[in-house]
């Protein structure tokens, strides 16, 4: 039997700077690895975005990613490539559950609301 426990943590304001400081550089290296991936037509793999992100280290505009650890930067480049490696088993139809169309531009959306074709909602 596995016991499960709950915590809470109470961050001081320096701890909550740092934590707000990696979760952006977090989001910052999933992005400009989605970006990448959508520019280049094709998923590149982790290696060559891990090189990107070191790379992007060096850059005046993104030195400040080298502040925090570079392993949440890595986590979430292996979080990007889950994501990729998912979506095209659900494509295939790899994956348990109903299949995934990849969206194409006959969508239109009116104000909040989405609308999909037909064939998207099965």
């Amino acid at each position: 039997m596995k016991a499960r426990y709950q915590y809470r943590i109470y961050p001081t304001v320096g701890q909550q700077q740092s934590l707000a400081q990696l979760f952006g550089c977090v989001r910052v290296a999933f992005n400009d690895g989605l970006a990448f991936s959508k520019q280049s037509g094709q998923y590149p793999g982790v290696k060559v975005l891990s090189g990107r992100l070191t790379e992007a280290k060096k850059t005046m505009e993104r030195a400040w990613l080298g502040d925090v650890s570079s392993v949440p930067l890595q986590q979430a480049l292996q979080d990007l490539d889950i994501a990729y490696r998912n979506f095209f088993k659900s494509v295939k139809g790899e994956r348990k559950g109903p299949r995934v169309n990849p969206l194409d531009s006959k969508r239109r959306q009116t104000g909040n609301l989405l609308v999909l074709p037909k064939q998207h909602l099965n």
